[in-house]
């Protein structure tokens, strides 16, 4: 399997940017023949509550992502604790008793006792020192304005509850845990909650090692849509949140977005991308390495290359081709760069710039000769990497800024996740009749221009 070497306006081109434009519009996928699967699994499990549940779930329910949400969301609703532990055991295959759905403090310990203990101290005394700096610099300050003894200001204060999800599906990523937990401790939140899906801790000592090094011993062994509902909604051993925050599937991205509004979250997060902008100088070994780092991730990841330099191109192709041959994660990364990879020959360096701010990736690796140069004039990127020696990976595990980042073009307009996705700001107004006395004709005017009596009256009351 090998990344293709596309050039511009190219029929291949041209599907690439097709397949691309789908990926980034995709709000539901079918499910093929997987809901007779899970439904025929749990008739096997002998148990006749859980078989009701099951077959009532399934009852005249449309095979698509969106459509299973929809009734995941009204069936938590309804059943809160039971039926977070149905679908537990209805997706992921686990039993969950009710009294388990919350991780004891305990669990966690026995959990970590697994945990590799240099890698451990490495986050305890490197990874999350570096964080904490960063995201220490992000924090807003309240402000007031002082005008005829009264004012007008800002007053900046944390959210009173957050939930925080952590995947675990193909991989498990403790670094979405420190990502997410480390810009929330820092705006100040009390109660965080953490969300992840059955056997993540076990599967992961190092997971619940953090959790013990973070203090955040609210946990639930809760993932996918379900766990998404019962932090919308609530359930009587989960309280609601103000805010969910953290990557996932597309159940997990479908949940957010349906229940954007009973709580805060922080985007509809699509699968990873990466655009890498390179000429002549760069090293077609270490920019095959950071395509095929993005690909590992999922199957629909991106990874893109862009350069004016056709002979540097098909040297990374062969490099991709080599190091993908003992990549532990190959299947993957090799289904990634056949579907969403491609190599793109362009006329000249400035256009392959062009093209990448169009593109708005999540990531943006520059490796040219004047890469802070060339770096300045992209505008559109979640993150973006300059120089050989700024891989993605950096950014992902300790360069300091966060790397749950805006994906699918919402660099356009999204942000990385930051402590001020944790924070409320409120307007206070503190009055004095000079201050209302200076501005109430400005006021009383606008009100009638926009034809609203009441409010003009509001303000002529008091004099």
């Amino acid at each position: 399997m090998s990344i293709a070497i596309l050039e511009i306006g190219s029929d291949e081109f041209n599907a690439l940017q097709a397949r691309l434009k789908a990926r980034a519009e995709q709000r539901d996928v079918p499910l093929g023949g997987k809901p007779g699967e899970l439904l025929q699994a749990a008739r096997a499990t002998g148990d006749g509550e859980f078989i009701a549940f099951a077959e009532k779930f399934y009852e005249g329910l449309a095979p698509t992502a969106l459509a299973t949400v929809e009734r995941i969301i009204d069936t938590v609703a309804a059943g809160r604790d039971e039926a977070v532990r149905h679908l537990s055991r209805l997706f992921d295959g686990k039993e969950l008793p009710t009294a388990k759905i919350r991780v004891s403090k305990l669990e966690l310990m026995q959990a970590a006792e697994g945990a590799d203990e240099a890698v451990l101290s490495l986050c305890r005394e490197s990874i999350l020192p570096r964080l904490r700096a960063f995201h220490e610099k992000q924090k807003p300050s309240s402000y007031q304005i002082d005008e005829h003894g009264g004012g007008a200001g800002i007053r900046v204060q944390p959210l009173g509850r957050v939930g925080l999800y952590v995947p675990g599906g193909t991989a498990f990523y403790p670094s979405t845990l420190m990502m997410t937990a480390v810009p929330a401790q820092a705006a100040g939140v009390p109660e965080i909650a953490v969300f992840t899906p059955p056997g993540a801790l076990e599967s992961s000592p190092l997971l619940a090692a953090l959790l013990l090094e973070l203090k955040l011993e609210e946990v639930y062994r809760v993932g996918g849509a379900h766990a998404v509902a019962a932090a919308a909604i609530g359930t009587e051993k989960i309280a609601k949140v103000d805010k969910f925050v953290g990557p996932g599937n597309i159940f997990v991205a479908l949940a957010k977005q349906l229940l954007a509004h009973r709580m805060g979250i922080d985007s509809f997060a699509g699968p990873s991308e990466v655009v890498v902008v390179f000429d002549d100088s760069a090293d077609p070994v270490v920019v095959a390495a950071d395509l095929l780092a993005q690909a590992e991730h999922d199957v629909h990841a991106a990874a893109i290359g862009i350069t004016d330099n056709n002979d540097l191109a098909e040297a990374v192709r062969a490099e991709i081709e080599k190091q993908l041959t003992d990549l532990p994660r190959k299947e993957i990364a090799a289904a990634s760069i056949q579907h969403y990879g491609g190599l793109l020959v362009v006329p000249s360096k400035g256009f392959a710039l062009r093209l990448a701010d169009s593109i708005a990736p999540e990531h943006c690796e520059v490796m040219t000769t004047d890469a802070d140069k060339d770096a300045a004039q992209l505008k559109n990127a979640g993150a973006i990497f300059i120089g050989p020696y700024a891989p993605e990976a950096f950014g992902d595990y300790n360069a300091g800024p966060n790397h749950v980042l805006p994906t699918a073009g919402s660099a356009r307009w999204a942000s990385a996740l930051g402590v001020n996705d944790f924070m409320r700001h409120v307007s206070v107004i503190r009055g004095s009749k000079e201050l209302l006395a200076a501005n109430k004709d400005a006021a009383i005017k606008l009100a009638r221009a926009e034809g609203l009596e009441g409010h003009a009256r509001s303000i002529e009351r008091r004099f």
